[in-house]
């Protein structure tokens, strides 16, 4: 059995997880079901697929990622102000919540409330790992 190194347009099935440096876990399929993605077609951040090029079935690597190199920086033009009216009024929203809003083309985004005032809601939609060091741990499970 020939084991092939992860080079670009490789199909790659894995375990991946994704936590901060202090231990939280963001995500993680390791107790789910493995992912497979082709490399380059954008469904890992560009310094995550860097991490990959070379590994081969069977390998496992911890690396830490700066925030330049999985999800970049909090944008400033990212947080808006929305006012209360647009929400459900049957659920208002509350600091620290994360809910999904509809994007003008039907996708779904979401977003953080950072806090609430009498008339509206801010809410963050950067990434929530942005401006993080996320640690990226990866078990390569077949290349392809």
């Amino acid at each position: 059995m020939s084991s092939k190194e992860i080079i670009g347009g490789s199909t790659v099935t894995l375990h991946v997880s994704l936590s901060l440096e202090d231990g939280t876990e963001a995500v993680s399929t390791f107790d789910e079901e493995p992912m497979t993605f082709t490399m380059g077609d954008g469904t890992l951040q560009a310094g995550m697929e860097l991490a990959l090029y070379g590994l081969k079935a069977n390998d496992e690597q911890t690396l830490t990622l700066t925030p330049e190199q999985a999800y970049g920086f909090s944008d400033e033009e990212l947080i808006s102000e929305l006012p209360l009216d647009a929400f459900d009024p049957a659920n208002p929203p509350q600091e620290g919540q994360i809910i999904a809003f509809s994007m003008p083309n039907g996708e779904e985004t979401p977003g953080a409330i950072l806090e609430v005032n009498e008339n509206s809601a801010k809410v963050d939609f950067n990434h929530p790992l942005a401006g993080r060091d996320v640690v990226f741990r990866v078990k390569i499970l077949s290349v392809e």
